[in-house]
């Protein structure tokens, strides 16, 4: 099992904003059957961590592609919300755990 996390830098005070898209977005893949369930966050402004930084996260049972053969992805949902949420990001990269499963 693994959490895939994406991180989003966001641009000074945009991050809740930012939060309302991603969710969208996250709601759109889970509803297609992509992902799991979805958990959006941030830091910065009223509790610590790294300013302006919005997160996205869901467990996977293995990484995969997204650009696999049969994968269908909800584009014309989730294009326009990309178009709008990038407007508040300046960087975005994903990130990869393996959930430690005790034996």
């Amino acid at each position: 099992m693994y959490l895939i996390r994406r991180v989003f830098k966001c641009k000074p005070r945009t991050a809740r904003r930012a939060a309302e898209l991603v969710t969208k977005i996250g709601e759109a893949y889970m509803n297609a059957g992509q992902r799991s369930e979805i958990r959006v966050y941030f830091s910065g402004g009223t509790v610590p961590g790294p300013a302006d930084t919005l997160y996205m996260d869901w467990t996977s049972e293995a990484i995969e592609s997204p650009g696999r053969d049969g994968n269908v992805t909800p584009r014309e949902i989730i294009g326009p919300l990309w178009q709008q949420a990038l407007e508040y990001v300046e960087e975005d990269h994903i990130e990869f755990y393996e959930m430690f499963q005790p034996r």
